[in-house]
This record gives C-alpha cells, structure tokens and sequence, in this order.
C-alpha cells in the first residue's frame, strides 16, 4: 500500500540520517565526558587555591561551583554544536534566559539575601567571631552563610539574621574598636565645695576600674539653679562587650560611696 512505502521511506531515511551521525555522535560524547572531567577537576582545583588565599570555606565553594557549572555548560553546547543541534542550543539559551528572569521576581528575597551574602563575604565588615551589634541583637558571630548570619546572643540564644537585613541597616562592629568611652553625668549641690571630693574621685577610678586606657577625666559642665552638672568620662579597653557594663556598674558604685562619705550626696 502507498502509506506503508511512505512510512518505510520515512524510517529508511531516519535510519541512514543516524547512520551518518554516529561519528558525531561519538565525538559529541568523548567531547563531553572530557569537558565533565575537566570541570571537576577545575572544581577540586579552584576550592584548594582559593581556600589558600581566603580562608573563607563560602567563598572557596562559590568560585569552584561557578568553575565547574561554566566548564560543564561550555562542554554541553560544544556537544551539542558537534551534533548539529543549533536550534537546540538556541532554544536551551532562550529558556534559560526566561527561566532565571521568572525565578528572579519569584525569589527577590532569597536572590537579595545571595547578593548580600557575596557582599559580606567579601568586603568583611565583620569576621566569625567578631562581636556585633545589628537590627536590635548583640552577640558573637558564629557562621556566616551566603543567606543568613548565625549570632550567639549573650543570652545564649542562637539568632539567623538574613544578610538583607544586615546589609541595609547598620552594623556596630565592637571587635573594631579598642577603647570606648563610659559616661556619666550629675547634678551635685555646689554649696559643699565637692571640689576635694571630685579630686579624690578621680583617684579612686583610676584604681579600682579594670581596663582603663586613660586617667579618668571629671569636670563641671554647667550649674542648674544650686547644682553643679558634672560629667565623668572613662575610656576603657573594649575587650568584650560586657566590659562596659562592669566599668559603668563601678564608676557608679565609686561615685555614690565618696560623695556619700563626704556629705555632697545624702
């Protein structure tokens, strides 16, 4: 019958079509396999030498991932350019393109957070086991993730941060800072000469407060009506967060015993 010549005609010419492809076929595979060894040896290679230059483990991951998904795409376009597959290759290009542009509007968070991530990765505004002070958390810096940031509060808690929120807000690094100034302002009756008082003061801040970087610096600021304003002002070595609130808790305490036992304070 006429139909069933058209269909043996149509598999003869399939057939001799494939036939003529197989030395493509065969090159497009040796082509492949090759690039797919080359990218996972670009990919154990990348992540030995960057983790030798940075000593960031996220980084050393995110360099060998983007050397092995370049090489394993370039091998997987060069096979199918062997295999004549233009169109194909034109199509995967189009459908990738489409493809990252929906997923992009999809996850802005999560691409927002990635790019964040990349950022604090890279400049280090603060390195794992720095002391941070960001949207209203204070703790130790325990893991840094392309997506979030892992803290330890002092109360022990364990807060993830989204690196969004920590790249748009601000950061208090205390890491950074080796001295940080404690203060301490009030009002003093002026008719009991605490001039004395205010001399000795000074000598007993400077040795009973641990980790002071400077002699303490007391003066009067202003008078209030029939009180003297002064102002006390520590700097003190930033070691740990905790060190202000000790200074503070006994400059106070030093404070409160010598006027008390000079009479200027009840």
């Amino acid at each position: 019958m006429e139909w069933t010549n058209l269909i043996w005609a149509k598999l003869d010419r399939w057939l001799q079509a494939a036939i003529k492809m197989l030395p493509n076929l065969a090159v497009a595979v040796i082509v492949f396999v090759c690039f797919y060894l080359l990218a996972r040896f670009a990919r154990r290679t990348m992540y030995r030498l960057s983790c030798r230059l940075s000593h960031q483990p996220a980084i050393s991951n995110l360099l060998s991932s983007l050397a092995y998904a370049v090489i394993f795409a370039i091998g997987l376009f060069t096979a199918l350019e062997v295999l004549k597959l233009d169109k194909a290759v034109s199509s995967l290009l189009a459908g990738a393109g489409i493809l990252g542009l929906a997923l992009g509007f999809a996850f802005q968070d999560l691409t927002a957070n990635f790019i964040s991530g990349i950022y604090i990765t890279f400049n280090k505004p603060f390195n794992v086991g720095d002391v941070i002070e960001t949207n209203g958390f204070t703790g130790n810096v325990e893991k840094i993730q392309f997506r979030s940031t892992i803290m330890r509060t002092h109360d022990g808690l364990h807060i993830i941060i989204p690196n969004k929120d920590i790249f748009q807000k601000s950061i208090i690094n205390h890491s950074l800072s080796t001295e940080r100034k404690v203060q301490l302002t009030l009002l003093i009756p002026f008719n009991k000469e605490p001039a004395l008082a205010l001399k000795e003061l000074t000598a007993t801040l400077a040795e009973s407060i641990r980790d002071l970087s400077q002699e303490p610096d007391i003066y009067f600021e202003n008078i209030e009506g029939t009180n003297l304003r002064v102002t006390i002002t520590l700097w003190i070595s930033n070691g740990s967060i905790d060190a202000y609130n000790k200074a503070r808790h006994e400059m106070i305490s030093q404070v409160l015993e010598t006027l008390r036992e000079r009479q200027i304070l009840p």
